[in-house]
């Protein structure tokens, strides 16, 4: 399975997914450094808010096959500026979360990640696991 590191902003959704992917009871908690698991780098949101933290970014996306840039479908606006995905050298795919909270609006989302360089993009639930398992397939497929 290849390895992914989640970015976006604070309150995205990468740590719950990363504890859904693992099948570990979902509780939150802010993480506050770079997590390692087997599979999944998860990075605190202030690295992606904060531009002198975000240099960092950029350095531990070299330790993942596929870099995944998470909007959540609530969110007022996106953090990630137009065809950004070329910064890296590895695939970048479009995670958009929260797709079953009130006030959702997950094709903005996916828009705004399909600007940012985005091809693939996945609509993720965590808490309730919708959208998970193609995630999950897709990245024992690359």
């Amino acid at each position: 399975m290849k390895r992914i590191i989640f970015m976006g902003r604070s309150g995205a959704g990468k740590t719950t997914l990363t504890q859904k992917i693992k099948n570990k009871p979902i509780e939150y908690h802010k993480t506050q450094y770079i997590n390692f698991h087997d599979m999944i780098i998860d990075t605190p949101g202030e690295y992606a808010e904060n531009s002198s933290l975000a240099a960092a970014l950029a350095l531990y996306s070299y330790e993942a096959d596929v870099v995944g840039l998470m909007i959540s479908a609530t969110d007022q606006y996106s953090l990630f500026p137009p065809n950004i995905t070329c910064m890296v050298n590895r695939e970048v795919v479009g995670i958009v979360t929260h797709i079953d909270s009130d006030g959702a609006k997950p094709e903005r989302a996916e828009r705004w990640l399909r600007l940012s360089g985005c091809k693939r993009v996945f609509h993720v639930a965590s808490k309730s696991g919708e959208g998970v398992d193609e995630l999950v397939k897709y990245l024992s497929e690359c």
